[in-house]
């Protein structure tokens, strides 16, 4: 019985796959969130709502990200979001 034909041997794609991913993984980790303590947060929230970028929701007691559509509770975890959002969104600026 022959062995399999090497010309539908389709490993080489699936490592080219997952060498993409890990660099992808690799570049939204570059974003640097460290240095984002609580007052750092409120100001670039305060300088989001200010850009109408945020929108306080006091009802709900959350802060909307309106380019995303996403919702916060925390001013930290927003500027977080915001700026990988905006790391992510530059670097798919870059690949046009």
């Amino acid at each position: 019985m022959p062995g399999p034909d090497p010309h539908d041997d389709t490993s080489a794609d699936h490592e080219q796959f997952e060498k993409e991913q890990l660099a992808q993984d690799r570049d939204a980790a570059g974003v640097n969130t460290a240095d984002i303590d609580d007052a750092t947060a409120q100001r670039l929230v305060s300088d989001l709502v200010d850009a109408d970028i945020v929108t306080p929701v006091p009802e709900d007691r959350v802060l909307a990200h309106e380019p995303s559509g996403a919702t916060f509770d925390s001013t930290t975890q927003l500027a977080v979001f915001h700026r990988c959002w905006t790391a992510g969104r530059d670097a798919d600026a870059g690949d046009e």
